[in-house]
């Protein structure tokens, strides 16, 4: 397989950080495993100093483990690391990267006194799912700039595939929508497709730049998938983590307005397992949603915690669990999807990816539902954006956009509060009086 290194956004973050506080504090790139940070962290090492160390708390030896067990002599702690990885450390020139540093808390809790020592700069990255069991015994370094990181995002993708023109002219779009064409936007839609099939995982991503074949892509996110099932039996041996993280897709596909964890759990109630939820919540493996009870400016402040959606961080990752249980050469999803044939029953496949999209831009997630004048049923406005003072609903829509019963009655109900309302869908851009309907590929334009 090529190896390649993707271009991300967290890129400029990283130098953001370098340029910004020039060694006043180290930086920890988090975010879910096989999302990239080390590549990424590796690469800008190598380009913007002259010389680093990076040191994997996974794989390397006793020795290098054991030698931030006792810091009191920093001296002689840069001199056997140097030593051992045959690299001359430059002051203020070097980076020192602490790769998996859930794997030796003391390396990260030796952050701060690494700081005030102000020799070199030091970047941390950990998978959040392993540094939340690990950290219980140490103090957290205060001096320490944290950055989240996600599957490649939708543009990430494009860029991944050569595509650096598409996004951008999306973008300079989105304030005065006007329509595409059809032609342009089958296009561009069958291209957002071949995004929820493959997914951000930058090695899937590499499987399909190599092979074009999607069995093999499918075959690379189980794989994963296997690995975060063994993660989660690490922490959690009752296997209730795994059972959880298992069930998203067939809850989402319930279509209620939460995750049912009594469903799922046998005897399972959100207050008795709000340690495991809580872990998934910060593996950043899934994208957490929250009810709100107030829809207005501040969302933060008025959110449910026992009340919440689960989505999976990954498209690609979303779609292979989805049918996990069958082969692929058995399963006809990929060649459905792909071809625009996919039945309303799966319409959750694209809330999936909307959540995903929203999340990886900077946005928390939101939703809100409230009984019909009647009372036998809900509506649900299924995310909710704050901008200024004001929000903005968003309704995604598989099939039958031309009906968006939820949206019109939350505008009637909160219409001064409201910035501008959307609706997400897999038709071309259009605008009517009080809505401006999107398609599913400039979700991450919002």
């Amino acid at each position: 397989m090529t190896k390649r290194v993707f271009k991300r956004k967290v890129y400029d973050q990283l130098l953001k950080w370098k340029n910004g506080r020039k060694g006043d504090s180290a930086v920890l790139v988090q975010g879910a495993r096989r999302i990239g940070k080390s590549t990424i962290v590796k690469e800008f090492a190598e380009k913007e100093y002259q010389s680093y160390i990076l040191i994997d708390f996974s794989s390397c030896t006793p020795e290098t483990f054991n030698l931030f067990n006792d810091i009191s002599n920093l001296d002689y702690l840069f001199m056997r690391l140097q030593l051992i990885y045959n690299v001359t450390l430059k002051e203020r020139q070097s980076v020192i990267i602490f790769d998996e540093v859930q794997k030796q808390p003391l390396a990260r809790q030796a952050i701060k006194h690494l700081v005030a020592d102000h020799r070199y700069d030091y970047i941390e990255t950990g998978s959040l799912i392993s540094i939340r069991k690990n950290v219980k015994d140490i103090i957290i370094p205060s001096e320490e700039t944290r950055i989240n990181m996600y599957p490649m995002d939708y543009e990430e993708f494009r860029w991944a595939l050569g595509d650096t023109t598409t996004i951008p002219l999306l973008r300079s779009i989105i304030e005065n929508p006007m329509p595409l064409g059809d032609a342009a936007h089958r296009k561009l839609l069958r291209d957002f497709r071949l995004y929820l099939l493959v997914g951000g995982m930058p090695q899937s991503v590499n499987k399909y730049i190599d092979t074009n074949n999607l069995s093999i892509v499918d075959a690379q996110k189980r794989e994963i998938l296997d690995l975060y099932d063994s993660d989660f039996y690490k922490i959690d041996e009752s296997g209730v983590l795994s059972t959880l993280f298992n069930a998203i897709p067939a809850e989402l596909n319930k279509n209620t307005s939460r995750y049912q964890v009594s469903s799922v759990i046998k005897d399972g109630k959100t207050d008795r397992i709000m340690d495991q939820i809580a872990a998934l919540r910060e593996s950043m493996i899934v994208n957490m949603a929250y009810h709100v009870t107030d829809p207005n400016a501040g969302l933060a402040y008025h959110k449910d915690l026992n009340r919440y959606k689960m989505f999976i961080g990954d498209t690609g990752l979303f779609v292979t669990l989805a049918f996990r249980d069958k082969d692929f050469t058995e399963n006809l999803i990929y060649q459905k999807l792909w071809n625009d044939k996919l039945s309303a029953d799966f319409g959750y496949l694209y809330e999936n990816a909307v959540a995903q999209m929203l999340r990886a831009s900077g946005n928390e997630l939101y939703y809100y539902t409230f009984p019909t004048e009647k009372g036998n049923h809900n509506y649900e406005v299924d995310f909710l954006l704050s901008r200024k003072d004001k929000i903005c609903p968003i309704e995604v829509k598989s099939s039958g956009y031309k009906t968006h019963a939820s949206l019109d009655a939350f505008s009637q109900k909160f219409s001064n509060r409201i910035s501008k309302k959307y609706l997400i869908y897999s038709k071309d851009i259009k605008v009517e009086p009080g809505i401006i309907y999107l398609p599913f590929y400039m979700a991450m334009l919002l």
